[in-house]
């Protein structure tokens, strides 16, 4: 038997239970996390996961449960009671003060102090360079936080962690916003963390990070603990079988579509030092994928499409007609949607209704002599959010409460009322579970079927291959390969996503 077999564990939850009036958020959540430990958390959005970490973390008390720490029982009714007991929570997004400092964002509000009671800044910088060369990064302690990368920012939250030496680190969704190289190193660090002895919760959707990092893992389903894993002894279709309750067949449900007319013609589109020379067209029935790496410029040309950025030349046409130059309201009324790769930020009103969300675009549409009723929202909102199967318990839920698969959709839903005959989306799964992915990547199957055009800007390999009837390529603001489905392999896309440039001319 193993010390972790006989000592207690970090972190251990039982059949914990949260509601919220008539909602259940979480009815049965199970959880146990040894020192020196990854442990993987994964689940659909919608399974819990969320309402689990944050009881960890004091945002919510449970209704009922076992929360046990290091075998005590524990009863957090603020975030401050569980940074107190050794609890840290990485977000994906951190939310540091961006004027001030990175040692002062670390030591916040517990300042080491020299004589005079005055701040000892020589004292926290040390301190601070200390802690980044434990971690293995360089970052200057004595810049200001403002202009820090995502990957930086998580970095420094770690490092706040180490200082009040937390013993259990949570990490939700860290490498959503990351780089491959980003990755790496989280990756570096989580590893130096575990064997230090700490336990660290790994909340991701990514498979290969789940197996890459983690020395155990935990499904979760419709906010209830389903099984606990060693990564070692299971495998990724196994997991996803838990997960959804069901085997995932076709996470990439192609349906063979009659390809139509040119829809969208863009031609001879240039940005100085953006992109050059694009030269595209999509056709009705037709899923075209962009694919490139991080910085090739595949959402840049995308916003310029649909007017949201600028361009210094070409032109872009729908059907035959002329899209104005950096006009939305141009190309929605040609006929195009934008799913832009930031549904919270972009795609959404955050704190508005489901209702309001899907009707916000036809609004002027819907209104009757320029009134326009709740009433008539919900008529034009409720047959879209049926359709795509927004689960939610009623159209006036607020948007941010929602998980990320069905904030996705209500973007969907969102543009499809304005019956758009081009379909441009940027990222459409990211961020979201296995099931919830075969989802969206039906719809978008059965919408190519139905004679619409799509544009689909992926990171994401596997799934530009899956749904893409044509794979653009770009390298550096330029396209680099056009390859059919037949001829688009992960060895070909690598190569002309990489290719150099001269050589590609």
């Amino acid at each position: 038997m193993t010390a972790t077999d006989t000592a207690a564990p970090v972190l251990e939850l039982r059949d914990v239970s949260k509601s919220f009036g008539p909602v259940v958020a979480l009815r049965s959540g199970s959880l146990r996390v040894d020192g020196g430990s990854i442990h993987a958390l994964i689940g659909e959005n919608g399974a819990g996961k969320s309402t689990l970490v944050k009881v960890v973390a004091g945002v919510h008390r449970r209704d009922s449960g076992v929360f046990e720490l290091g075998g005590e029982a524990v009863d957090f009714s603020s975030t401050a009671d569980s940074k107190g007991a050794g609890i840290a929570v990485i977000y994906q997004e951190p939310t540091l003060f961006p004027d001030l400092s990175v040692t002062e964002n670390i030591f916040m509000g517990r300042q080491p102090l020299a004589r005079g009671r005055r701040i000892d800044r020589a004292a926290m910088i040390t301190e601070a360079e200390g802690l980044f060369a434990r971690l293995g990064v360089r970052i200057d302690p004595r810049r200001p936080a403002a202009g820090l990368s995502i990957a930086d920012q998580q970095i420094i939250e770690i490092a706040k962690a180490i200082s009040l030496d937390a013993r259990l680190l949570v990490m939700d969704e860290p490498t959503a916003a990351l780089s491959g190289v980003e990755v790496d190193r989280l990756f570096a660090v989580a590893r130096s963390l575990r064997d230090e002895g700490r336990a660290l919760v790994f909340i991701s959707h990514r498979f290969d990070e789940v197996f890459a990092l983690a020395d155990t893992v935990t499904v979760m389903r419709d906010g209830s603990y389903i099984d606990t894993r060693r990564i070692d002894e299971t495998s990724p279709s196994e997991l996803v079988s838990l997960m959804v309750g069901r085997d995932v067949d076709e996470l990439f449900p192609k349906v063979a579509a009659t390809i139509g007319e040119p829809v969208l013609q863009v031609s001879g589109l240039n940005r100085s030092g953006v992109f050059h020379d694009i030269d595209l067209e999509v056709r009705a029935g037709e899923i075209v994928g962009l694919a490139g790496l991080v910085g090739a410029g595949r959402s840049e040309v995308a916003r310029a499409v649909f007017g949201v950025d600028h361009y210094d030349s070409g032109t872009v046409t729908v059907n035959g007609k002329d899209v104005k130059e950096h006009d939305p309201r141009s190309a929605i009324r040609a006929g195009m949607a934008f799913i832009p790769e930031d549904r919270r930020k972009q795609g959404l009103v955050i704190d508005s209704s489901v209702t309001r969300n899907v009707a916000g675009v036809i609004r002027r549409g819907i209104a009757k002599a320029g009134l326009l009723t709740a009433g008539m929202e919900n008529k034009a909102a409720g047959p879209w959010a049926s359709r795509l199967e927004v689960k939610t318990s009623a159209l006036d839920m607020n948007a941010a409460t929602m998980s990320g698969g069905n904030q996705q959709k209500v973007v969907i839903a969102k543009w499809l009322a304005t019956n758009p005959k081009l379909l441009i989306i940027d990222e459409p799964t990211r961020g979201i579970d296995v099931g919830t992915k075969a989802e969206v990547h039906r719809l978008l199957s059965e919408l190519a079927g139905q004679g619409l055009a799509i544009l689909m800007i992926s990171s994401e390999l596997p799934e530009v291959l899956g749904m893409a009837d044509r794979v653009l390529v770009l390298c550096e603001g330029r396209i680099t390969a056009e390859l059919d489905r037949a001829e688009a392999t992960p060895e070909a896309v690598m190569h002309a996503a990489t290719h150099h440039l001269e050589d590609a001319s």
